[in-house]
Order: C-alpha cells, then sequence, then structure tokens
C-alpha cells in the first residue's frame, strides 16, 4: 500500500535549505535530507533528480509565468516593454519569500556548480523570452537582445534586493534597474 506524504516537497525543500545553511551543500547528503523531513531517500527521488535540483525546483513554473506575462503584454508594447511584463512576472513570483530568497542564493554563491545551474537556468529563460518575442514578430537581433537584456535586469535586481534586506520590495528593485538599463543605453 502506497503511503501519500502530505506535503512532501515542501518538507524535502525546507530541510535541504537548513541543511545546507547548517552543514554546507558539499556535507549535505540525500539520506540527511530525507531524514531532517521524515521521509525516506526513495520519496526524495520522486520529487527531485538530485541534491542540486532542490535549489532550482520551481525554474520551469517561473519560466512559464515569465512567458505568459510576455504574451499577455499588449500587442502594441515594444519588445522591451514586453519583457518588463515578464519582469514584473518574475518579481511577483520570485519577491514572495525574501529570507529563503538569500538562503537558496548563499547557498549557490557558495559553490561553483550550483552557479554554473543557476547560469544554465537563467540562460533557458532567456530563451524562452526570445522564442516569446519572436512570436510576437521582433525580429532577431531584436528578440534576442531584448530577452538578455531582461535577464541581466532580473539578475543584477535580484542581487540587489538580497542585498539589501530592509530596501524595496523586488518589484519596485527590478523596476529601478531596468530605468537604470535604458539610462545606461542613452548616455554619451
Amino acid at each position: 500500500m502506497v503511503r501519500w506524504e502530505a506535503d512532501a516537497s515542501g518538507r524535502l525543500r525546507e530541510a535541504a535549505m537548513q541543511l545546507y545553511v547548517e552543514r554546507g551543500f558539499e556535507q549535505t547528503t540525500v539520506a540527511d535530507i530525507a531524514k531532517r523531513a521524515g521521509l525516506t531517500a526513495r520519496t526524495f527521488f520522486r520529487y527531485f533528480a538530485d541534491k542540486r535540483e532542490v535549489l532550482f525546483a520551481g525554474s520551469a513554473d517561473l519560466q512559464e509565468q515569465l512567458v505568459l506575462a510576455l504574451e499577455a503584454a499588449p500587442g502594441s508594447a515594444s519588445p522591451m516593454q514586453a519583457i518588463s511584463a515578464a519582469l514584473d512576472a518574475a518579481a511577483t513570483a520570485l519577491g514572495q519569500h525574501p529570507e529563503h530568497s538569500r538562503k537558496r542564493q548563499s547557498v549557490i554563491n557558495a559553490h561553483a556548480e550550483l552557479r554554473e545551474r543557476e547560469l544554465i537556468k537563467l540562460a533557458s529563460l532567456s530563451a524562452a523570452l526570445a522564442d516569446g518575442l519572436r512570436r510576437r514578430d521582433v525580429p532577431e537581433p531584436d528578440a534576442s537582445l531584448a530577452a538578455e537584456a531582461g535577464i541581466v535586469v532580473l539578475r543584477v535586481a535580484f542581487e540587489r534586493w538580497i542585498n539589501e534586506p530592509h530596501g524595496a520590495d523586488l518589484s519596485q528593485t527590478m523596476r529601478e534597474a531596468l530605468d537604470r538599463l535604458r539610462t545606461v543605453t542613452t548616455a554619451r
């Protein structure tokens, strides 16, 4: 008989984060995470491919939210206005749990392998946004340039937001970063 575990995925993510912060990423095993969550390693692998993926589990959902927001932008929106709509969606999704985001990023920043995984995920987001822009009849290289610029804004704003714990919310920080991009691209 299969026993269903209430919010097993959430418990595993929380246990992993606690252990990564306490012991370090490399010193934490899947068995440690499962035990802390009160589950088995077998249950862990039902939800995550490996211990790295615990940190990146929401990537597909985030990508879907960004693309949907980009697609919902008015047809008259410029490529960067459509990207701005996607960035608003990103800020809403990522800005919900600032303390968790800070811990997660500190774990990622401490390990080259995790930083590489993060860059791969960001490249996937950029490619999805560029595809969305091309579906809006934005030609190349404009679609790729706007998508890449959007990801740069996301990265810069997110880093600033997690490093200023009592600053503005992520949406505001994202808009400020986008404004700075406009300023630096039009300045002499």
